[in-house]
Order: C-alpha cells, then sequence, then structure tokens
C-alpha cells in the first residue's frame, strides 16, 4: 500500500460535501483507560472503557456554504462522514462516519490580513463506524 499525502480529504457533514472549504482536519479515537489495580498488587493494572472519537477542522469561512450549514447545527445532532481522500471508498480509502454534536461554532475571527476561518470540534454523538465501502 502506497503512503498517502495528505491533500485532498473529504468532509460531508449534515449531507454538504464541505471538502473544499477545509485547511486542516483530524479524527482521533480512542479508549478510556480505567484502574483496576486491587490491593495486593504490585503493578498497577488498565482496562479499556468506552471509545471517544472527535472531529476537529479548520474552516475557511465563506458563508454562503460553511455558514449556511454549520450555524443552524450547534447543539444538534448531525451525520458527519470523512475520508483521507476525496474518492471513491476502498480498502485503501475508507468511510468513517457517525453521528456528532457541534457544541459551539465561531463564525469570526482573526487578526488583520488573515483569512477568515473557523476552527469547530465535532463531538460523539453515537458509535464511529469504520468501513472500507459506503452501503
Amino acid at each position: 500500500m502506497p503512503t498517502i499525502t495528505y491533500k485532498n480529504a473529504m468532509l460531508v457533514v449534515n449531507n454538504v460535501d464541505l471538502s473544499g472549504n477545509i485547511g486542516s482536519l483530524s479524527l482521533s479515537y480512542e479508549a478510556e483507560s480505567l484502574d483496576e489495580t486491587a490491593m495486593g498488587l504490585t503493578s498497577r493494572k488498565f482496562k479499556g472503557g468506552l471509545k471517544v472519537h472527535r472531529v476537529e477542522a479548520l474552516f475557511f469561512q465563506k458563508f454562503s456554504c460553511v455558514d449556511a450549514t454549520l450555524f443552524g447545527l450547534v447543539g444538534c445532532q448531525t451525520s458527519v462522514e470523512i475520508r483521507a481522500c476525496n474518492a471513491c471508498s476502498g480498502a485503501d480509502n475508507p468511510v468513517f462516519e457517525a453521528t456528532y454534536m457541534l457544541r459551539s461554532y465561531p463564525l469570526l475571527g482573526g487578526k488583520v490580513g488573515d483569512l477568515l476561518s473557523a476552527s469547530v470540534v465535532f463531538e460523539p454523538a453515537g458509535d464511529l463506524r469504520h468501513c472500507a465501502v459506503v452501503s
């Protein structure tokens, strides 16, 4: 499998393709670490707990598409789909999808000369699905 240059990621929010408006995109996935160390043990013992995942995206603000999609989603659950490459899904380009909640949406910010951008975090509202092809 060839290495991937991360330059054409796919991000679909609430069935709207916002891929052409993102400057950075990340998806994290982890399990909580639960301490189950009992009396008599001489080393800590940990067990995996609930899974946690989140999507972080930096959008270049375009009010006609980014704002039109995200503004109404604050405090709501919505579908999010991500692929490493904006192309057909497959073993080398899996689909990651889940229901997320958008807690906040910074509409404006920056300094003189900056591109207007919005950095958002989508928090999980369901399990993360990982599949090689879209069903």
